[in-house]
């Protein structure tokens, strides 16, 4: 099998979208892990920190 530019072409079209379909999967339940809640819950208030002021 010869393999030119149409057929990575073809090849890129049909499993890239699989692929770009599993890492979104793949992001969203790594974001809604139970076992993470704690992990996501701590920056979103370190962000608020009174420390973190500009100019202390």
């Amino acid at each position: 099998m010869e393999i030119d530019h149409n057929s990575v072409v073809a090849f890129a079209k049909s499993w890239g979208l699989f692929y770009l379909i599993l890492l979104a999967a793949g992001v969203v339940v790594y974001a809604l892990w139970p076992g993470n809640r704690k992990r996501f819950d701590r920056a979103k208030k370190s962000i608020l920190d009174k420390d973190d002021r500009p100019g202390d």
